[in-house]
């Protein structure tokens, strides 16, 4: 399956885009749609408002909309109210936009049927498993976020810099960077982050929003987690379940577990975290970590249909939970050995 990943990365070249001409497309024409990923993590809505907010400074008609529409714990972000979930008016537009989204199907159904007339579509991302879905493709999957892609599109393209987009760009690269400590910050991030403070962007607030406020049923379903933890026999492999029954009980909301496969990652001895949730459909959410170079989370996550980066990825596959995470774990522990 390594093929298929390198693959990918040579189709982000083949299809690349520079930001000049993603640019003079967006000053070319008038009217936009923006969408991101199902299930919305801070990049996909950060990456969203940060560019609408810019391209409404230049006198441009905009529409962000997402699947699944905006997180509670993303709320807090200016302008997120204007991120709407589809409705079924499909729009008359010159261009689509897909941030932060590893396959045009992965923007929803609903989505995709509101921005079908679109005359242009945008890819703009950096996950390494995109195929380059878009007219016009700028993939670089070294970022290690859209967030900080479009902080180069503004600044080098000198387009409009809004507060809005400020720190909207500020939460995309902070939450898929975990608050810049991931292996893929560069120092380009930190001088991004430099000149973020520089512009405005209030430190302690912002990361205080982002990083501690939860609801209760968060807490509740780290206790329920930490009940189903597994440890392999060699001790490098950790798994938890998420079964539906528990989301039911507990009330979740979708984003009420983004992260939390952070904590069993950190356990010592770990270098493979991984996480299997129950959905509605009876499929499987599976969310792959791993935390060493000969193990690619992407390769792991195509096996199964999935994609990602080669720290983070993550799969759709058919249930029942038993199965997918026995053939998931086979998989790894393979690779492992």
């Amino acid at each position: 399956m390594q093929k298929t990943c390198l693959l990918a990365m040579v189709l982000d070249d083949a299809f690349m885009n520079s930001l000049g001409e993603i640019a003079e497309a967006l000053k070319a024409n008038d009217s936009f749609v923006i969408l991101s990923h199902v299930r919305p993590d801070g990049d996909a809505i950060g990456s969203t408002i940060a560019l609408g907010s810019a391209l409404e400074a230049m006198g441009k008609k905009v529409t962000m909309i997402n699947e699944d529409g905006v997180p509670d714990s993303l709320a807090f972000l200016p302008s997120a109210d204007r991120v709407n979930t589809p409705s079924d008016v499909v729009l008359d537009v010159d261009v689509a936009i897909a941030v932060d989204c590893a396959n045009k199907p992965r923007l929803g159904e609903n989505a995709l049927k509101m921005a079908a007339n679109a005359k242009t579509w945008i890819n703009i991302d950096h996950h390494k498993s995109n195929p380059g879905y878009g007219d016009l493709n700028h993939i670089d999957s070294v970022s290690p976020a859209t967030g900080q892609i479009l902080y180069d599109l503004l600044t080098q393209e000198d387009m409009p810099f809004t507060a809005e987009s400020r720190d909207s760009i500020y939460v995309a690269v902070s939450t898929d960077t975990g608050s810049f400590k991931y292996s893929g910050t560069t120092a380009a991030t930190y001088e991004m982050a430099a000149d973020l403070v520089r512009r405005g962007v209030d430190v302690g607030k912002i990361n205080e929003l982002t990083y501690d406020s939860h609801p209760f049923r968060r807490i509740a379903l780290i206790r329920s987690l930490l009940n189903t933890l597994e440890m392999s026999d060699c001790g490098r492999i950790a798994d938890w379940q998420l079964l539906l029954s528990v989301k039911h009980e507990l009330d979740l909301k979708p984003d009420d577990s983004e992260d939390l496969i952070n904590m069993i990652r950190s356990i010592d001895g770990v270098t493979v975290a991984l996480y299997f949730e129950e959905l509605a459909d009876e499929s499987i959410r599976v969310s792959v970590r791993s935390g060493v170079d000969s193990l690619d989370a992407c390769e792991v996550a195509q096996v199964f249909g999935g994609g990602g980066h080669a720290k983070a990825a993550g799969i759709r596959m058919e249930g029942p939970i038993a199965d997918a995470r026995a053939k998931v774990i086979a998989e790894v522990t393979n690779r492992l050995k």
